[in-house]
């Protein structure tokens, strides 16, 4: 009997905690220091979510496509912004982050998700990984989760720009497809 409490009352704590949804999750942004809603973030078309580490190689790979992708679209209401999931939110942990940002080009928001409340919530698996968030009636809704493209290594091999494709598939209305697309990089340690 008190094994079958002891799991109800799980399970009603993690429907509550799910009930609170990502767009209401506020994370530190390194660049400023402050803390952000989600949702907050969320321009006119969509909010793409980019989950990065400075201690991924693959996130090194992707930093000029990524710097691309923002110099195309953020000028047609799509705002960028970086999530760690690795890094502490010490005030020594944001000036590294921020000094990134600032030496890189990036030129983007930097949120830390130390308690990696949205690597969870949202499912995310690897570095670089993708959330396109696109405004619903109520709240954001998830448009497209996967891979930047598929070649890391090698930026004149790509052959499938699947993150450009769902970006171009959004702005004309229309639902990404494949919505989701496995990501190749570094392995996040969520669990």
């Amino acid at each position: 009997m008190k094994r079958l409490t002891l799991l109800l009352l799980f399970l009603l704590l993690t429907q509550a905690i799910r009930a609170q949804g990502f767009q209401s999750i506020e994370r530190i942004d390194a660049v400023t220091g402050k803390q952000m809603q989600v949702e907050s973030l969320m321009r006119d078309k969509a909010l793409i979510l980019i989950f990065h580490s400075l201690k991924c190689p693959f996130a090194k790979m992707y930093e000029e496509r990524i710097i691309q992708l923002r110099n195309s679209y953020s000028n047609k209401g799509i705002n960028f912004v970086l999530v760690n999931p690795e890094s502490g939110d010490s005030p020594d942990d944001q000036k590294v982050l921020r000094e990134y940002v600032d030496a890189s080009d990036i030129n983007m928001s930097y949120l830390i998700d130390s308690d990696l409340q949205l690597v969870k919530q949202l499912g995310i698996t690897k570095i670089p990984e993708i959330i396109i968030l696109t405004p619903g009636e109520n709240q954001a809704q998830i448009a497209y989760k996967g891979a930047i493209d598929n070649n890391p290594q090698a930026e004149a091999s790509v052959s499938e720009k699947t993150l450009e494709r769902a970006i171009n598939q959004v702005l004309r209305g229309e639902t990404p497809s494949p919505a989701q697309v496995r990501a190749t990089g570094c392995n996040v340690k969520a669990f």
